[in-house]
């Protein structure tokens, strides 16, 4: 199911937002969009500043070529900053604008489950703009890695998430602890051993982080 909300960019976000988007689009890479744009698909909002994150299905050996574009596409490349994430699986781009400049992140699909993250994304409209963004699914789990209680919460009361699907794949990437119990399972205290999931209304502390902490 596509978002249910167009996404609504104004201001020097918008223009960021579209900028990005002719970039991996010119550099023909499949992308899609994370951060405050798939909130403002699957949650409402508007995208009125940065950063814009984009994940993009690429080799490590394409950043360069990134970073080459961008510079002639209205980005400030700061190659000290491309020097430094040169072992990480990111491009940090400025997009120069008047109202002031704003962050972009090119990020990397480096492993098996952002590359399916991108390869099961899902179509959003920016007025004339089509871009994709994650499932909702896919969303909720970057939120729950995150932290981002709130978010999981909401997205998880949305017609389109499927709460089933996210169970699956967070057990089956060893993330269980951000398992969503169904409302029938969340009456009454919770019994032992099931502190470590997320009860309807509320959510683990440590959800997302190293159970030894």
């Amino acid at each position: 199911m596509a978002p249910v909300h167009p996404v609504r960019a104004h201001g020097r976000g918008g223009r960021a937002l579209r900028a990005a988007a002719d970039l991996v689009t010119r550099l023909r890479l499949e992308s899609i969009f994370l951060g405050n744009v798939a909130r403002a698909a699957w949650l409402g909002g508007e995208v009125v500043d940065g950063p814009i994150d984009v994940l993009a299905l690429m080799q490590p050996q394409q950043k360069n070529q990134v970073a080459m574009m961008a510079s002639n596409r209205g980005f400030r490349v700061e190659r000290d900053e491309i020097e430094a994430t040169e072992e990480l699986d990111l491009v940090p781009l400025n997009f120069v604008d008047a109202e002031g400049d704003v962050r972009v992140h090119v990020l990397i699909a480096s492993n098996a489950l952002y590359g399916r993250m991108v390869a099961a994304g899902v179509d959003a409209h920016c007025d004339e703009l089509s871009i994709r963004v994650p499932t909702a699914e896919d969303y909720a789990l970057l939120l729950g890695i995150a932290g981002d209680v709130a978010g999981v919460r909401e997205l998880g009361e949305t017609e389109a998430f499927n709460r089933m699907a996210f169970n699956e794949k967070v057990i089956s990437i060893g993330l269980g602890q951000l398992v969503i119990l169904s409302s029938e399972h969340c009456e009454g205290p919770p019994e032992k051993g099931t502190d470590a999931f997320m009860r309807r209304g509320s959510f683990p502390v440590s959800a997302g982080q190293d159970d030894n902490e």
